[in-house]
């Protein structure tokens, strides 16, 4: 396949690059390098089947050539980001959207988008399945990126429904693992880089909110497995969980969101004390104001996943942590 991913230096789409090419499809990178990086993808640079194009998705989308998928990944992602760029992640959620979908729809190209556990807001129902419509401010600081988020799939679905555009919408659950920035406000690399330089590490209230972290092999091999699906529906029947919205499983198909993370729910200070563990440090923990609608939970349904892309991750929490450790020892 020849496959336009955009955000592509980033943290996520650069492992998606990676992955995609040892497959031994042709990738086009797009990426504005607003919060991705050229190192992320040094590796691939002058590979015969990549390709980079430093662009900004927001502005007209072209490609030469024919594309068999786009895979919209251009996005801030995390909180630090996405408080700080506010209107460049709505304008990629809303206008980066609306031209790759286009892009897509010229080329007969299927589209894959890249959406959020943040569509869940402050979750009333916990876990999530992907029939719960949410709990979101639409006007708190990180609105910018729920809302960026619940418009791109909106518009995805109108592109499916109108156009009859062949789409998928991934829900991606907290994600870590090698080539995460040190700075770039997510948990788990705070927690590393703050305890790898002797510095306390920051809970954020008391630190009994949950979290579901997932390793980045594992949800990216989750996302390839939803791009090459067929549409078929699978013959096993998709258990619909307790306490969620009304929304009949036959209402949910291969073009409705799928919720792709880890199960596994741990607290925010339990994660704490695993880092401090796992890096033989002994460094304080420092609690400090919860931010503006902090989330209290969260924590996937992946049953989906599980019936449709027979998928669900295999790396522990524990290997994945030792992993991410020897990654930020290397680059600190």
């Amino acid at each position: 396949m020849r496959i336009l991913i955009t955000g592509g230096a980033g943290f996520l789409g650069s492992h998606l690059c990676e992955t995609l090419i040892g497959q031994g499809h042709d990738i086009l990178c797009m990426d504005n390098l607003i919060t991705g990086r050229t190192e992320n993808i040094a590796s691939l640079m002058g590979h015969d089947r990549f390709s980079f194009n430093k662009y900004d998705v927001c502005n007209y989308l072209h490609v030469d050539g024919p594309l068999d998928a786009v895979m919209h990944f251009a996005s801030p992602a995390s909180p630090q980001d996405y408080l700080e760029l506010p209107i460049a992640t709505l304008k990629v959620g809303a206008l980066g959207t609306h031209k790759a979908l286009g892009l897509a729809m010229a080329k007969g190209a299927r589209f894959l988008l890249a959406s959020t556990s943040e569509v869940y807001g402050d979750p009333l129902v916990n876990p999530q399945p992907e029939s719960y419509w949410g709990n979101v401010n639409p006007i708190s600081p990180r609105g910018v990126y729920d809302e960026a988020k619940r418009f791109g799939e909106a518009i995805t679905m109108a592109y499916h429904r109108y156009h009859g555009l062949d789409t998928r919408i991934v829900r991606i659950f907290n994600t870590y693992g090698p080539k995460m920035r040190t700075k770039d406000g997510r948990v788990i690399s705070n927690f590393i880089v703050q305890a790898l330089r002797k510095e306390p590490l920051t809970v954020y209230g008391d630190g009994s909110q949950t979290r579901s972290f997932c390793y980045v092999d594992d949800l990216v091999r989750g996302i390839v497995s939803l791009l090459m699906a067929p549409n078929e529906n699978p013959s096993a029947l998709e258990d619909k969980a307790p306490n969620q919205q009304d929304q009949p499983s036959s209402d949910l198909n291969i073009h409705s969101p799928f919720n792709i993370g880890n199960p596994r729910e741990v607290t925010v200070l339990e994660i704490a004390n695993m880092v401090l563990a796992h890096t033989g440090t002994t460094n304080p923990i420092k609690h400090c104001p919860l931010p503006v609608d902090d989330p209290k939970v969260r924590h996937p349904n992946i049953q989906r996943a599980k019936t449709w892309l027979k998928w669900e991750p295999h790396i522990t929490l524990e290997e994945g942590l030792t992993k991410t450790i020897k990654y930020f020892q290397e680059i600190l």
